[in-house]
C-alpha cells in the first residue's frame, strides 16, 4: 500500500449525470489508501453543486467547493490545489473518460524518481483533431518548453513541493501545464486507453480552446513577441528589395506601368501583418492591465465537508 496521502482535484462543470460515478470509481480504487477527494464546481449551470455537496456530506473524504462563477477549468484546479493537503497530488477529469482505476498506474511511476507522471493517450479522433494536437504539441515545445517525450493530458500525478510553487501564482490566467514546467522538468509518462464520455460532450468549444491556447502562450513565454518582432523584420526586408527591384526594372524599362493591383494588394500584406502584431502586443498589455488589477483566479462561495485529518 502506498502510505503516501493523496489529493484527488477533480474540477466539475455540468457534470451531475457523470460526476457521481467518477467519485464512486476513485473511492473504489483508493481503497487501502489514505485520501482526500476535492471536487470544485467552476459555475455549473446544473445541479452539479447539489450533487457534490451530498457527497461530501456523505463522505468523510470528499471535500466541495463551489465557485461564485465560470472562471474556466484551470482556475478550478488551482482552487482545489489551494485546499489540497496531501503528499501527491492527482487530476483527473468529470466526464469518466479519465479512468479512476489508472491513478495506481501513476503512483507507480511516479516512484520511479519522477516529479510528475501524465498519461498519455493512443488517438482515435479526427484527422482535423489529429492535427490540431499535433500543432499544440510543437508550439507547446517551441513555447513553453515541454519536453518532446512527454504529453499534456488532464490525468496527472505530481508531488507535493511542485503544488506549493504553483500555488505561488496568483494571476488571472493560470496555465496548470506551464506551471508543472516552471517547477520541473522530470516528467515521466504512463500509456493508457482512454475511456467513453459517461454523458453529453465537451464543455470546450472552439473559441474556449483557443483562448486556452493563447494564455498558455501569452503567460510564460516572450516567443510570439520575438515571432511578431521577426515577421516585421522579415516584411521590412521584403518591402526593401521589392523597391530595389522596381528601381531597377524602371530604370531598364521606362516603359512599365504602375500596377495599383499589386500596390493594393502589399498594402492588405502589410496592414494585416502590422495588425496582426499589434492583436499579440495588446493581448500581453491586456493581460498585464488585468494583473495589476488584481482580478482574481477565482471566487469560492461556499464549501461542504472538512475531509479527513492526515
Amino acid at each position: 500500500m502506498n502510505r503516501s496521502f493523496l489529493s484527488i482535484v477533480i474540477p466539475c462543470y455540468n457534470s451531475e449525470k457523470s460526476i457521481n460515478i467518477v467519485h464512486k470509481e476513485v473511492v473504489k480504487t483508493l481503497k487501502g489508501y489514505q485520501y482526500e477527494i476535492i471536487l470544485v464546481n467552476d459555475g455549473s449551470k446544473d445541479d452539479t453543486w447539489n450533487v457534490i455537496s451530498g457527497l461530501a456530506k456523505k463522505d468523510k473524504n470528499t471535500i466541495a467547493i463551489n465557485l461564485s462563477r465560470n472562471f474556466g477549468q484551470h482556475s478550478a484546479i488551482m482552487a482545489g490545489f489551494k485546499h489540497s493537503k496531501g503528499d501527491i497530488i492527482v487530476g483527473l477529469d468529470d466526464d469518466g473518460e479519465n479512468n479512476p482505476q489508472d491513478i495506481p498506474k501513476l503512483l507507480e511511476k511516479l516512484e520511479e524518481g519522477y516529479d510528475c507522471v501524465c498519461a498519455s493517450y493512443d488517438s482515435h479522433t479526427s484527422a482535423t483533431r489529429k492535427l490540431g494536437t499535433k500543432l499544440n504539441d510543437w508550439m507547446a515545445c517551441q513555447m513553453i518548453g515541454k519536453p518532446k517525450n512527454i504529453t499534456l493530458t488532464s490525468l496527472y500525478a505530481v508531488k507535493r513541493f511542485v503544488v506549493d510553487q504553483v500555488n505561488k501564482y496568483d494571476n488571472p490566467y493560470p496555465y496548470i501545464a506551464g506551471l508543472f514546467l516552471q517547477a520541473t522538468k522530470n516528467w515521466g509518462t504512463v500509456q493508457l486507453k482512454k475511456s467513453e464520455r459517461l454523458y453529453g460532450k465537451s464543455g470546450y468549444s472552439l473559441k474556449k480552446l483557443f483562448s486556452l491556447w493563447m494564455n498558455g502562450f501569452t503567460a510564460f513565454s516572450i516567443k510570439p513577441l520575438r515571432v511578431a518582432s521577426y515577421l516585421g523584420i522579415f516584411m521590412g526586408a521584403c518591402g526593401f528589395i521589392g523597391v530595389i527591384i522596381l528601381i531597377i526594372k524602371k530604370i531598364i524599362n521606362s516603359n512599365i506601368m504602375i500596377g495599383y493591383t499589386s500596390i493594393a494588394s502589399l498594402l492588405l500584406l502589410i496592414g494585416g501583418v502590422i495588425l496582426f502584431v499589434l492583436g499579440v502586443i495588446g493581448e500581453y498589455i491586456g493581460r498585464i492591465y488585468l494583473s495589476l488589477n488584481n482580478s482574481p483566479q477565482f471566487v469560492i462561495k461556499e464549501i461542504e465537508g472538512k475531509g479527513e485529518d492526515k
